[in-house]
C-alpha cells in the first residue's frame, strides 16, 4: 500500500487550511482519528472507556452506520466506518462527540478536540491493515500483552464472533476469523502519537 505511517498529530493544533476538500459521499469506508483536548487521557479509567462505546453503540444505531472496528485508547480515538445513509460522516462524528463529552467533561472546559483525521478506504487489502493497525494500537501502546486482552476494542468480535458493546455489520456477523491473523502481521513501528496517513488522508474539522 502506497502511503507513510506518521509519528504525529500536530495538525489537530493547527489552524484549518481553506478550501479543503471533503471526501464523503465517495462510497468509502473512512478511517478516523480524533483526540480529547490537548491530547489529555480523558479516557483513561475504564469507565470512561465503556461510556464512550456505549455511545457509539447508541450513536451507531440511531443512524444507521457501521462500525468496522474502533479502539479507544487513553487520549484517542480510532474509527473505520461507513459512510451513514442520512447524514454525512462529520455530522455523524460531532454528534458522537457532542453526546460523550456530555457524559464526561464534568468540569473540564473542552473534552475534545474540534478537528479530526479522516482517510477514505476502498480496497479490501487497506480495510484488513487497517483494522489490524487498529487492533494492534493498545500493544504497541504497551496496554495489552495482545489485542483479545484489551477489553475496550472489535477485536474480539473478529476472534470470536460474538457480538461485544458494538453491533458489527451484517457481513461480519456470520463470519469467525481466526484471532492470530489479526495480530501475529507485525506493522510497522510506530509511536503512540501517530495517525495512519494512507491514500485518501485528509484533516477535517470538528
Amino acid at each position: 500500500m502506497s502511503g507513510s505511517w506518521a509519528r504525529s498529530q500536530r495538525g489537530y493544533d493547527s489552524t484549518m487550511p481553506y478550501g479543503l476538500k471533503r471526501f464523503q459521499k465517495a462510497e468509502a469506508l473512512h478511517f478516523i482519528t480524533f483526540s480529547c483536548f490537548h491530547r489529555l487521557p480523558f479516557l483513561e479509567a475504564p469507565a470512561a472507556k465503556e461510556t464512550f462505546e456505549f455511545v457509539l453503540e447508541q450513536t451507531r444505531s440511531r443512524h444507521q452506520a457501521r462500525v468496522y472496528a474502533y479502539v479507544p485508547m487513553p487520549e484517542h480515538i480510532h474509527l473505520l466506518i461507513d459512510e451513514p445513509p442520512l447524514i454525512l460522516v462529520a455530522q455523524f462524528l460531532k454528534a458522537l462527540k457532542q453526546i460523550t463529552s456530555r457524559k464526561l467533561r464534568g468540569n473540564r472546559p473542552q473534552f475534545w478536540q474540534d478537528r479530526y483525521f479522516d482517510s477514505n478506504i476502498r480496497r479490501g487489502s487497506a480495510r484488513s491493515e487497517v483494522i489490524r493497525y487498529i487492533h494492534r494500537n493498545p500493544v504497541k501502546r504497551g496496554l495489552a500483552a495482545s489485542p483479545e486482552r484489551y477489553r475496550w476494542s472489535s477485536f474480539n468480535h473478529y476472534a470470536t464472533g460474538i457480538r461485544g458493546a458494538v453491533e458489527p455489520p451484517a457481513q461480519r456477523k456470520a463470519q469467525i476469523r481466526r484471532p492470530e491473523s489479526f495480530f501475529c502481521i507485525e506493522l510497522p513501528p510506530f509511536a503512540h502519537t501517530c495517525t495512519w496517513k494512507g491514500p485518501g488522508h485528509r484533516e477535517q474539522g470538528g
